[in-house]
């Protein structure tokens, strides 16, 4: 919520100040005064709030085009799935070439990881009879 105001006392474009009221250690409320005129709102109704303002700076001609880096054969070699990518939280390896390797290495000797079902996850858990 924006705290900028038109003041219903002295008619300043201005800004409220809250402060908190307690009892004992308890917050009960908070008072609402104008820093302007020092005037107390009386509730929060009575205050005119004005509207946020976007900055109209940028429009969609400013945003860049859509950068695409890696070409269709690419963008689906990649490490992170591949099936002889192992993943540890110390150093992520190939375990075919047996080196270090990040997630979006790209690599020739690719073999897409099978992906698990969730039917073929829940048909294998039927051991526990």
């Amino acid at each position: 919520m924006s705290l900028e105001i038109i003041c219903t006392e002295c008619g300043a474009d201005t800004l409220v100040r809250k402060e908190p009221v307690y009892d004992g250690f308890k917050k009960v409320g908070e008072k609402v005064f104008c820093i302007s005129c020092g005037y107390e709102f009386s509730n929060e109704n009575e205050i005119l709030y004005q509207e946020q303002k976007k900055p109209a700076i940028f429009n969609d001609s400013d945003k860049s085009k859509k950068l695409d880096i890696f070409k269709d054969e690419e963008r689906t070699r990649n490490c992170r799935h591949c099936e002889y990518y192992i993943v540890n939280p110390f150093v992520q390896r190939c375990s075919l070439h047996e080196k270090e390797v990040d997630a979006t290495d790209v690599c020739f000797d690719f073999k897409l990881k099978e992906q698990k079902t969730s039917e073929s996850e829940s048909e294998g858990d039927t051991t526990s009879e």
